[in-house]
């Protein structure tokens, strides 16, 4: 599994390309030649960017999945709607679909965020703002999430 370190900002050119930072492109250095899959986020205005490797990792898992259960076909349906599959070029450019362009609500400005082994691509606005929001009761989620979790614990 790879690990991504980091939150950049960039942007995005007429046409909807963005140049991935030079941080980030050493990171996926190594993921470069298998491409990625770029797809809407199921929470937020904001798009999920997975190496090849991690993409096909997560399909193994909602593979599994009965398709004679309705919920299960909806999901899927829904889940993988407007799902792209992209190159970088040697420029290190990602050109950015239009439905999903539309779907982010990217216009200039750009974060490309870590989220361990996958990359969101967010307008910088609604990423702010979204960060922000998060932050108020962060404390909090942080405790319900990770708070029962004992670290220390040998197994």
């Amino acid at each position: 599994m790879h690990h991504f370190i980091g939150t950049y900002e960039c942007k995005a050119d007429a046409k909807g390309r963005i140049m991935m930072p030079i941080a980030i492109k050493k990171q996926l250095t190594n993921v470069v030649s298998q491409g990625f899959v770029l797809k809407r986020s199921v929470f937020n205005s904001c798009l999920e960017f997975y190496p090849m490797k991690e993409w096909k990792n997560l399909m193994e898992k909602i593979n599994v999945l009965n398709r004679f259960n309705k919920k299960n076909n909806d999901f899927i349906r829904r889940y993988t709607a407007g799902v792209k599959t992209i190159d970088m070029d040697n420029s290190g450019r990602l050109l950015i679909p239009r439905d999903l362009l539309k779907h982010a609500k990217i216009k200039n400005e750009v974060v490309v965020s870590s989220t361990v082994n996958i990359l969101e691509i967010w307008d910088k606005t609604l990423y702010e703002k979204a960060i922000n929001e998060a932050t108020l009761d962060f404390g909090d989620l942080a405790e319900e999430v990770m708070g029962d979790k004992n670290e220390d614990k040998i197994s």
